[in-house]
């Protein structure tokens, strides 16, 4: 997220709601306080001149008024330790003269929406977002006013904005191949919700892969909640049978990690399949056997994040583009096991 100086277009004012209303600006005032003594007649036309204007409030100017800006500054030590774009992204802003200020949405889509809205209404130049949502056209009138919007990972669902994807489709195909170089055929995919782009990206991708192989996908695709419930479930159904999988793709870290933790609780060493995962993570070369991953570019990411994002401060008229940064299979020892038996 990133306050910086850049050419914005003007927002609407009370001064144009109130000229738009035909009523005084105290008026409109009242009516943005929530001021329950204004008549409805005067509440209907100033509401609907808000909504006719795109009008926002201006949260700087409703802290002037409050004398609060409801608003805590944290200066961690290392807030973005957990987070390797974000680490690259701010070096490189700050480095370019830009400050940021980063907020977790924790994944929740209310809090996402809040939380992008309060620093444009503060004045933000312009937000890094990884979207969550379903849908983002909230952000359509604060664009429309000037908001520079950047989204990582995924993009937004509706408005158009740059964005910085990973080769997400690339990536499961290298994961696939290095498995099936490895003598396995029966190979297996466990992943995130598809309702979420890199889940539906992903899994799309191994299903082409199958597909190509002239594989049936019935039964090796398994995507949802990465809850460890629901996934060791998954293996379960994938681990047992007739004909069990020797190997597994994940679709992110998250679901990584519940695969092993079901592996090292329910499953002995010598029977565990091969495993590919998609996403690095710390200590994945400790684990015994150490974990082959498909690393995103997070330095390269946050490069092309920081490239858009000041090329849009610099020029807010240009065409939304949209970045794809390769990925790279990272050989350790999980992916490259024979088939068991």
């Amino acid at each position: 997220m990133t306050k910086a100086s850049g050419r914005r277009s003007r927002r609407p004012t009370m001064v144009d709601v109130a000229r738009e209303a035909g009523v005084a600006l105290s008026t409109v005032s009242r009516v943005v306080n929530h001021d329950p003594t204004v008549g409805p007649e005067f509440a209907r036309r100033v509401q609907t001149a808000i909504d006719t204007l795109g009008y926002r409030p201006d949260e700087q100017a409703q802290q002037l008024r409050r004398g609060t800006s409801r608003t805590i500054g944290v200066a961690a030590r290392e807030m973005s330790a957990r987070n390797p774009l974000l680490a690259e992204f701010e070096r490189g802003a700050y480095a370019s003269g830009l400050t940021v200020f980063a907020a977790s949405t924790a994944d929740d889509v209310e809090r996402e929406r809040t939380v992008v809205l309060s620093m444009a209404r503060r004045g933000f130049d312009g937000v890094v977002v990884e979207p969550i949502g379903p849908d983002h056209s909230y952000l359509t009138p604060e664009m429309a006013a000037g908001l520079a919007v950047v989204a990582v990972d995924r993009p937004v669902a509706g408005p158009e904005t740059d964005a910085v994807l990973a080769d997400n489709a690339s990536g499961v195909r290298m994961a696939y191949r290095q498995l099936a170089a490895h003598g396995h055929t029966r190979i297996a995919y466990i992943g995130d919700h598809e309702r979420i782009f890199t889940g539906r990206e992903r899994a799309a991708a191994f299903r082409a892969c199958l597909s190509a192989d002239g594989r049936a996908v019935t039964g090796l695709v398994h995507t949802g909640e990465t809850e460890q419930r629901r996934i060791s479930a998954a293996l379960r159904a994938v681990l047992s049978g007739s004909a069990p999988v020797t190997a597994l793709v994940t679709g992110n870290v998250t679901t990584t990690f519940a695969v092993l933790t079901h592996l090292a609780a329910e499953v002995p060493p010598e029977l565990r399949p091969a495993l590919v995962g998609f996403d690095d993570f710390p200590l994945a070369g400790l684990l015994d056997p150490p974990v082959t991953v498909i690393a995103q570019d997070s330095l390269g990411m946050a490069h092309a994040a920081l490239h858009l994002m000041t090329a849009r401060l610099a020029e807010p008229e240009r065409a939304p583009e949209t970045l794809t940064v390769p990925v790279r299979l990272i050989e350790r020892g999980s992916g490259e096991r024979p088939p068991v038996g």
